[in-house]
């Protein structure tokens, strides 16, 4: 079907693995080191507060960061290469303070991450209302972008801006098991979510309550998305959560990938799929990450119900994926991994062939 024949749709994709038309991957460039501050401290590891206490709002070291550049680069070579249409944000300094009338920035953060801060369903793009204030204009990278979907039949829709006072934010937040006790860092003060809290399964779509997403928000992705989806709360047992794709990851109909640091069981829903846990990273020990764990490995990108993209030296999970009837596409990311995501969170995935149904 041409790009443009009137009956393509612009935007089109309603689960994780129908066939990849048309992608969003994220760029690196003009990326700044966020201010250490309560929401960050919530979900970095410690060993990066001294880098972003002395560093917000300046580039990245330098080499990790040429690295990620380059293996963003290959990773949508690769898409291109096997027919998928690749769109990339447009080029922003995010080296620069901002302010609000609340309160003041010393820079951003990247536009690597579109997963973060985009939610497709179905024909719909949902800007989410992130909790960290560095990322407040994040969304500027892809004005463009939204514009040109809208005008070509897309809809398109943002969550309230948040203020982000201290009001949004429990200081008092339980550092070692907020999922029993309730006590996120973000408070119910006013809708705030990460759109990679969510993941889609057709008709039902699963989220987990996080340091950057609170119920409200999660009740407002169920009040917007249209009667025809029902949101799946899921209990994640993570001691800093912060998205759902390294925790829980439906790969296709019937196949399930699990955290098993993270969730030990599943809803009842899934009782007829075929369940399994993601190995141990392979990342080795001494391999650098600023802002995330090595669970980060789980973070994979279906191209199909068959062929998904894996980190290459993730052997492990490699040899899973092959054994149970799928064909890994290794593709080099441990320098992107460095920054918070795999190739998940660098996706938004626009258009895919299908369309909505229940899997259950």
């Amino acid at each position: 079907m041409s790009e443009n024949n009137l009956t393509t749709p612009a935007v089109s994709s309603y689960n994780e693995w129908d066939p990849l038309e048309e992608v969003i991957v994220g760029v690196m460039d003009g990326a700044a080191v966020p201010e250490w501050d309560v929401a960050v401290e919530a979900t970095m590891p410690a060993r990066s507060e001294q880098l972003f206490r002395n560093s917000a709002g300046r580039p990245w070291p330098a080499e990790h960061a040429a690295a990620a550049v380059a293996e963003l680069e290959g990773f949508a070579n690769t898409l291109t290469g096997l027919g998928v249409r690749v769109v990339r944000p447009d080029a922003v300094d995010h080296r620069r303070p901002f302010a609000t009338p609340n309160w003041r920035s010393p820079g951003g953060l990247y536009s690597a991450m579109p997963r973060d801060l985009l939610l497709v369903v179905g024909d719909t793009i949902i800007e989410a209302p992130m909790a960290w204030r560095s990322r407040y204009f994040e969304i500027d990278a892809y004005r463009g972008l939204l514009t040109d979907y809208f005008r070509r039949g897309a809809r398109w829709i943002s969550a309230p801006k948040p203020q982000l006072t201290d009001d949004i934010y429990d200081a008092g937040y339980d550092t070692e098991r907020p999922y029993e006790s309730g006590r996120y860092l973000t408070t119910e003060f006013e809708p705030t979510f990460d759109a990679a809290d969510f993941i889609r399964c057709g008709t039902d779509i699963f989220a987990q309550r996080s340091h950057v997403t609170n119920q409200l928000g999660i009740d407002w992705v169920a009040r917007h998305i249209g009667e025809e989806y029902t949101v799946h709360v899921i209990d994640v047992t993570d001691p800093s959560p912060m998205h759902i794709d390294a925790s829980f990851m439906p790969l296709a109909p019937g196949k399930l990938l699990l955290n098993p640091n993270r969730v030990k069981s599943a809803p009842a829903m899934f009782d007829s799929w075929d369940i399994r846990y993601a190995p141990d990273p392979a990342l080795p020990k001494d391999h650098e990450l600023y802002m995330s764990s090595a669970w980060v490995s789980m973070n994979v990108f279906m191209l199909d119900e068959r062929r998904v993209v894996v980190e290459a030296g993730e052997q492990p999970l490699i040899d899973l994926f092959a054994d149970w009837d799928m064909e890994p596409v290794p593709v080099p990311f441990r320098n992107v991994m460095r920054f918070g995501g795999c190739f998940h969170c660098v996706t938004a995935d626009v258009r895919r062939q299908g369309t909505l149904r229940s899997y259950f």
